[in-house]
């Protein structure tokens, strides 16, 4: 059994689920379980400076650059960052995940649960044919499988156990931190910049193999709040503002076919999400997607219009609505730094993988990270069909992600960094 497969399934087997509606951070107790495994694990391999935030769950850790006497005068090493959260998506349960192995896969359905008849068909996931002959894990058909992102985590684990194991590969600093919460947006709400110290980074959260993304979506969410006036239905003629359909008239006013099922690629929409209501008062959640800045602020201005409408249509203060940024389209902050997508590709190249660079229909950790300073983008992992029982993951191609790492850093031990912070390839 590989490195990165013994690690994968020790991982994906503590449950790390977390939650949007505890309040907390981390938003989940347990995910701490895996923290503390990974920090015991980066104490033994010998890495430096391990440090565990134990009150918002962060893993940090340092690989120390071995080839500063390579460096031309008056510059460092690069000083190269990996990140992979621990948490697993709150929509399925994470608990007593019995992860399987399928041995060099037939093409055909996979039986997941027998006696449910959950099957993985590729009739149902076309991708799968893909992997025919290779070796996969996949869920018993009650849990997710956790590939999204411990995948992720295992691949930086072997790196970094083969960089400390083998002080001939050069490379400069490594910095290594594992996030909580990234699955409900908070996963670098107490990231420490200072501590991490790197001068770019990469997220490992990607899925199948080739992915490297550098552009995601905009994101905003939206709360609208709807305030009707309760009359009995009797004598209600003239007189009753009912709340529920003050909602349903908002959403029908927004564009039909701006809608998650309607889009691809780089279209964005509006999503709802949530909605409660009785006569009295309604509530609906929307988040707002888009690659295009411009076509992301006027998602937000006929949110706004609409607003508008029903408030001068029905009287002022029927509709609330309280609108907020979550994140924004990384590939402003990559494109000054191009050497990072040019590295990745090379790596993968070198492995002879394709490089896959589509925008994400989402969001990472990295999109935050960049608008934070740190220009961090995302490689795959070698996981599929992430957030359900569906989910599956391939060993040929985790193990392939490894090796594109160890690429990565092994193109950066020629990188230094000058004394005005510019990053130079020697």
């Amino acid at each position: 059994m590989s490195e990165v497969l013994e690690r994968f399934l020790r991982y994906v087997k503590i449950d790390t689920r977390s939650s949007e509606e505890s309040g907390l951070s981390p938003s989940t107790e347990k995910q701490h379980d895996l923290a503390k495994l990974l920090y015991e694990e980066l104490q033994e391999l010998g890495a430096s400076d391990v440090f565990y935030d134990k009150e918002h769950c962060y893993v940090y850790a340092k690989i120390p650059a071995n080839n500063a006497d390579k460096m031309p005068e008056g510059t460092r090493p690069i000083s190269l960052g990996f990140v992979s959260h621990m948490d697993t998506s709150p929509e399925v349960t994470g608990t007593n995940v019995s992860p399987r192995i399928v041995k060099e896969y037939d093409g055909g359905d996979i039986v997941l649960n027998g006696e449910a008849q959950i099957l993985l068909s590729p009739k149902d996931f076309p991708h799968l044919s893909a992997q025919k002959g290779k070796d996969l894990v996949v869920t018993d058909g009650k849990t997710l499988l956790g590939a999204d992102d411990k995948a992720g985590v295992a691949e930086i684990m072997t790196m970094a156990k083969t960089l400390l194991s083998d002080d001939t590969l050069p490379h400069g600093d490594i910095r290594i931190c594992f996030t909580p919460d990234e699955e409900i947006g908070e996963g670098v709400k107490f990231f420490d910049l200072e501590r991490f110290s790197a001068d770019c980074a990469y997220t490992v959260d990607g899925g199948g193999l080739g992915e490297l993304e550098y552009e995601n979506f905009n994101a905003a969410e939206a709360e609208v709040t709807f305030y009707g006036r309760s009359v009995h239905p009797g004598s209600a003629k003239g007189q009753m503002i009912n709340a529920t359909l003050l909602a349903y008239e908002f959403h029908q006013l927004l564009p039909e076919f701006q809608n998650p099922m309607y889009t691809e690629g780089r279209e964005g929409f509006y999503h709802l999400n949530q909605m409660r209501g009785t006569v009295e008062k309604a509530v609906v959640h929307y988040i707002l997607r888009d690659h295009d800045r411009e076509k992301f602020e006027e998602k937000k201005e006929m949110m706004r219009r609409v607003t508008d409408f029903l408030n001068a249509k029905y009287g002022e203060g029927r509709v609330e609505l309280n609108m907020a940024d979550v994140y924004y389209n990384m590939i402003e902050k990559i494109l000054p730094h191009m050497h990072l997508i040019e590295t990745a590709r090379e790596a993968m190249q070198a492995e002879g993988v394709t490089p896959i660079e589509t925008p994400i229909r989402g969001g990472t950790d990295g999109a935050m990270l960049s608008y934070k300073g740190l220009p961090c983008p995302n490689l795959c992992t070698g996981g599929y069909n992430y957030h359900g029982r569906f989910e599956y993951a391939s060993i040929p191609e985790m193990e392939s992600t490894v090796k594109i790492l160890l690429g990565i850093v092994d193109r950066y031990a020629a990188f230094h960094v000058a004394a005005d912070g510019q990053i130079s390839k020697a």
